[in-house]
């Protein structure tokens, strides 16, 4: 800084000293760039906070937001494009529910449905993956430029409005010792700063048109994101639905102990049951009937032998020769009269039954 320089910024530290010491009377500034002065400070300050609010609002963890800051500045560092992802609460809980899931193996209706809703939850935590880049993309990006360019323009003006203020002012304090063509030099200079800081204000408050915009993005982002997280969960409980409903219908399992063959000395088998201690022995409604289309094995799963149905609805007949059932019967088919009706037996009765009253557990063998 040449000496003429460091002269005037102690000029103009002698002239706010004085201001705010002595109580002496600065030029006043007109009640309109007053107020416009006032509103730009609280548009500066409601930028700044906006936009971390906005971010905290994507992105609600603190410490990994910091990670994520670290890693990204990093990767920049050591010429990576490519920046890590912040974690999605609904892409880590997916995560778990899926894993777990696809432990369960797709034998368990739980586990299917566990997979189902960890896979949607993880769509979910994409959709607000997209929500993050949009919403950087048209709502803190721009607001962000806004603050870097027309407000610090008008920042540093109005710094320039408020110096050469107070070197008028040292000046005229001075009056007797200063020229007059330097005063009304300064005095120029002043009045040219504050026009052109009152323009620039002046535009900057009218126009609103693009901070609605802006606004208005940040909505539609929102929107959009809910209307995908709509569609991924309202198909997910259309799933688990047909889950719940499909395991329903399922067969009543009975458990039956596993039966262990104990060889002996000279290759002779002994046929045991091993029985927990305390357990209530097996009622005998447990063991399969004499030409019962289910056959139940010692390891507990139910095997079908033969071709038979499940009775979803009851059927009491309207003519001779229909069979009567009620909703869950298992039927033994032994043939079909047509496309409508199957003909089978049940509780030693037999006749035709409806195709559509039954859910064919075993099929009928191809003519």
């Amino acid at each position: 800084m040449s000496v003429s320089g460091m002269k005037k910024q102690l000029h103009k530290a002698s002239q706010l000293l004085n201001e705010r010491l002595m109580g002496a009377e600065g030029t006043k500034l007109d009640e309109d760039f007053l107020k416009m002065e006032k509103s730009v400070a609280v548009i500066q300050a409601l930028l700044a906070e906006l936009v971390s609010k906005t971010t905290e609002f994507l992105q609600p963890n603190p410490a990994y937001r910091a990670k994520l800051s670290m890693l990204n500045t990093m990767s920049r560092i050591r010429g990576q494009a490519r920046a890590t992802g912040y974690p999605q609460t609904e892409g880590m809980l997916g995560d778990c529910m899926l894993l777990y899931g696809q432990e369960l193996g797709a034998a368990s209706e739980f586990g299917g449905a566990l997979a189902a809703v960890g896979g949607a939850l993880q769509q979910v935590g994409q959709a607000r993956d997209a929500l993050d880049v949009n919403v950087k993309r048209t709502f803190i990006d721009p607001l962000q430029d806004l603050h870097n360019t027309e407000l610090k323009e008008i920042k540093f003006q109005l710094k320039k409005v408020s110096g050469r203020r107070l070197d008028f002012d040292y000046k005229r304090r001075r009056s007797g010792k200063v020229p007059a063509e330097e005063m009304r030099h300064t005095w120029d200079k002043f009045m040219s700063s504050k026009e052109l800081a009152e323009k620039s204000m002046f535009v900057l408050l009218l126009n609103d048109v693009d901070r609605i915009s802006f606004l208005a993005a940040l909505v539609a982002a929102l929107l959009d994101f809910h209307r995908n997280a709509h569609r991924i969960l309202l198909g997910l409980h259309g799933n688990l639905q047909a889950r719940l409903t499909a395991a329903s219908n399922k067969l009543e399992r009975r458990f039956r102990s596993k039966k262990i063959r104990v060889r002996g000395d000279h290759s002779s088998s002994a046929g045991l049951y091993h029985q927990p201690a305390g357990a209530a022995p097996l009622a005998p409604a447990s063991r399969s009937r004499p030409g019962s289309p289910v056959s139940t094995y010692t390891d507990g799963r139910l095997v079908l032998d033969q071709p038979c149905c499940r009775a979803m609805f009851p059927f009491l007949p309207n003519h001779e020769g229909e069979l009567r059932f009620s909703a869950g019967d298992v039927i033994v088919l032994t043939g079909q009269a047509d496309d409508n009706w199957f003909e089978g037996a049940v509780g030693g009765r037999s006749g035709l039954l409806p195709v559509s009253y039954v859910d064919v557990l075993v099929p009928l063998p191809l003519p």
